[in-house]
């Protein structure tokens, strides 16, 4: 059988000819598209965090570079001093754990008996033969490596930050940007796709030089800072490593829902259910997200399932997530602490060297004259622009330390109906390229000459709405009383520290 979406090719028995007239027809359907001619999948929107970025926001400009003003942005008297920047890795390639699973799935394919009694029940269909049959392109050494579709939504991000905040990105800020990343190669990458898309942003047409060369600062990796989880000793022993801390994930792949799931994708496949398991199909699933996330292929995996599957699998994912990541265990969002207060600290610090500062324009060893003028002035800011290049493991955590998509009932192996419209859905969250970005404001009043400082959050390019207040900005330092407890009682050595058991003997 051949490749492709097998109810689009009814070619059970046909000369050669009619064969190499399908094969060029499949081909041509599953080449790389080109931007304008996306290809969508209606399983899109449920692939958690495998998700595209422009699945999650649509709104997107088809010009990255065009002028743009989002209105729930502060203007007119508030001027833009500071930016902080919590950037999700691009689109990458699946890890080897996944490929290797894939390779497993497609090798029972390939075992499968004949398909002749199959094709003729199901008038010319078989899935499993044309899967058998799909390409499996993917190796070892991708290992979750970013792709050029993931340098692609680096250098776009970029571009449309660029235009969005024109005065921080200008030529003078370009050297004082403050760059971090984590230490895998696909957040590196990202960070280093991020500067190309500012290199074009001031010099159109021409060619980028390597990173190295570029005038911005250079890419620093601190991975206690973008993957605190690994650092975090609580977290890796009370979570990480901890076989029951997924209970409700296990409990889910054996629930009724998946396995459903598992003797409906059993029988299209015909393959011996007892030669599937969840993990298996949710590789399946992911393939045909990953098919479409780097080659903009909708391949015949995705033809395996339909809506009500792809529900079902992205809750288990979220469930993963919540558990891992989010809010099923405290300590998931405190291990995030540090980073929250590494954020807060470059916001201070902007505050504090743009707060004005009463100086003489001439010196007088005694209190000068009432006509003696007096003026403002205040330090340049030293880093306009910060940008921190982690993971979803690194946004998911830190946004539930800040309240954010918390839903009243945790989510549960036993709960999936009453969650249908649940707040955490993880592919809507953290996407491939998503973003949390942190804006300061220095805000001038006219009717007195008060000067205020102002914050506004925006999630994936859109303002978020204080989780506390719903308001789309708020005071500096309200926002900084509402987080008090959080910046003031972080202490990363006690937030990870295993509690101390005695082991003195005692009589």
């Amino acid at each position: 059988m051949l490749p492709g979406p097998c109810r689009l090719l009814r070619v059970p028995v046909a000369p050669v000819a009619a064969l190499a007239v399908a094969l060029v027809s499949s081909l041509s359907r599953c080449s790389l598209l080109e931007p304008e001619d996306r290809v969508a999948s209606a399983l899109s929107p449920y692939f958690g965090t495998k998700t595209r970025y422009e699945d999650a926001n649509p709104g997107l400009l088809l010009d990255p570079e065009a002028p743009r003003r989002d209105p729930q942005l502060l203007e007119e008297t508030c001027t833009p001093v500071q930016l902080v920047a919590l950037i999700r890795h691009g689109t990458r390639y699946p890890t080897t754990k996944q490929i290797r699973k894939l390779r497993q799935l497609h090798g029972l394919l390939q075992a499968r008996g004949s398909g002749a009694d199959v094709t003729r029940a199901t008038g010319g269909c078989d899935l499993g033969a044309a899967l058998a049959d799909w390409p499996l392109w993917y190796a070892d050494w991708m290992d979750g490596q970013l792709v050029e579709k993931g340098r692609q939504d680096m250098r776009q991000l970029a571009l449309r930050l660029a235009s969005l905040f024109p005065a921080l990105f200008c030529r003078e800020n370009c050297g004082r940007l403050q760059l971090v990343t984590s230490s895998k190669h696909r957040c590196v990458d990202s960070g280093a796709a991020f500067l190309q898309g500012l290199w074009q942003h001031y010099h159109p047409g021409l060619p980028p030089p390597d990173v190295a060369d570029m005038e911005f600062g250079r890419l620093r990796i601190n991975d206690k800072l973008m993957r605190f989880f690994d650092h975090c000793e609580k977290f890796l022993t009370q979570v990480e490593r901890n076989a029951t801390a997924l209970y409700h994930v296990e409990a889910f792949k054996t629930g009724p829902e998946m396995q459903n799931i598992l003797k409906k994708v059993a029988g299209i496949l015909q393959v011996p259910v007892n030669n599937l398991n969840a993990d298996l199909i949710q590789v399946a699933f992911f393939t045909c997200s990953f098919d479409l996330a780097i080659k903009g292929v909708k391949s015949p995996w995705c033809d395996v399932f339909d809506i009500d599957d792809a529900k079902v699998l992205e809750y288990l994912n979220d469930l993963k997530q919540y558990w891992k990541r989010g809010y099923g265990y405290t300590i998931n969002s405190r291990s995030s602490c540090t980073l929250f207060q590494d954020i807060f600290q470059h916001l201070d610090k902007a505050v504090e060297q743009k707060q004005r500062v009463p100086r003489l324009l001439f010196a007088f060893s005694v209190p000068p004259p009432p006509h003696i003028e007096m003026v403002h002035s205040s330090q340049p800011i030293s880093s306009p622009v910060i940008l921190q290049f982690g993971h979803a493991e690194t946004l998911l955590p830190l946004l539930s330390l800040m309240g954010y998509f918390k839903d009243k009932e945790p989510l549960t192996a036993y709960n999936y109906k009453e969650q249908m419209h649940r707040k955490f859905r993880s592919g809507h969250i953290v996407p491939y390229a998503s973003n949390l970005i942190f804006v300061l404001y220095h805000c001038k009043n006219a009717k007195t000459p008060k000067e205020e400082f102002q914050v506004q959050m925006l999630l994936n390019e859109k303002v978020l709405p204080l989780a506390h207040s719903q308001e789309t900005v708020s005071l500096y330092e309200d926002l900084k009383n509402h987080y008090k407890e959080i910046l003031q009682s972080c202490h990363p050595s006690e937030e990870c520290e295993l509690p101390k058991v005695n082991t003195s003997d005692e009589l």
